[in-house]
């Protein structure tokens, strides 16, 4: 896992070099709209395509699922899931809050995850057992702050309903937290493994956007809710993250935010 560490890291710098290249000409930018506030544009598709084509290099027989192009199958059981741009509303409205994630997923589990950043020059990492780490240092979360002291990252999807996230910011409101949304989930799950948010929450995420910050945040000790990866792959779910000091209340406050109306 260390070796292919190295190579994905590697990988995603390349990758990120590219999508900052297109970041930086914001007047070519060919954009579609998927959905309502669901933007793609030819930086995420070519990002992607770069990234898949690097994968396959390096490891030919593994699998590939990304955002933006169909799977491709592998035969050694293990799945690399890429989203390309995570944040692309920031990146085609010229804000520098994007960055490139690839996660590795194997028996259900992912092993390795990366979230690179280019625009701040930091590169987060994780390895299953083997700890996490910001530019090559370790990140270790101590943070006993509850949530009152600090604030927390809340993620929106348009394909839940939108009471869901009225109902979390007032319930962290109410609890005394500040809220905090950037448009890009890997990044604010980052931050929580770096101790800059206390914990992040969204009612619904696709797996290429949040397995590798789930497991740099569980790496670097703070506590996520167990899934299976495969199944996140396949349906995505939702995800909640936070300092082993707020896990549980946000946890407690998600549940009763996310709850079907009848």
């Amino acid at each position: 896992m260390a070796d292919r560490s190295k190579t994905l890291i590697e990988i995603c710098h390349q990758a990120g070099h590219l999508a900052a290249r297109y970041f930086g000409e914001q007047d070519k930018l060919v954009i579609d709209h998927k959905g309502h506030q669901d933007f793609v544009s030819q930086a995420d598709r070519n990002v992607e395509l770069l990234t898949r084509d690097l994968l396959l290099k390096a490891f030919p027989d593994d699998a590939i699922v990304g955002e933006e192009h169909a799977p491709s199958e592998g035969t050694s059981g293990f799945t690399w899931v890429i989203d390309p741009i995570d944040g692309t509303t920031n990146f085609v409205n010229g804000i520098p809050a994007w960055t490139v994630v690839v996660a590795g997923v194997q028996d259900g589990a992912t092993q390795i995850g990366v979230i690179h950043d280019p625009c701040n020059a930091e590169t987060f990492v994780a390895v299953r057992g083997g700890g996490a780490t910001l530019n090559g240092a370790p990140l270790q979360l101590q943070d006993i702050r509850p949530l009152s002291q600090g604030t927390v990252g809340v993620g929106y999807s348009n394909r839940v309903d939108d009471r869901g996230i009225l109902r979390l910011v007032s319930g962290l409101i109410d609890d005394g937290a500040m809220f905090y949304r950037n448009a890009s989930g890997a990044l604010s799950l980052a931050y929580v493994a770096a101790g800059r948010l206390l914990g992040y929450s969204e009612e619904h995420m696709n797996a290429w956007d949040c397995l590798a910050g789930q497991l740099i945040v569980a790496e670097a000790g703070g506590r996520i809710e167990q899934q299976d990866a495969d199944a996140m792959i396949r349906d995505g779910g939702r995800v909640v993250v936070g300092t082993s000091a707020v896990f549980d209340r946000l946890l407690e406050i998600s549940e009763t935010a996310f709850q079907k109306d009848p």
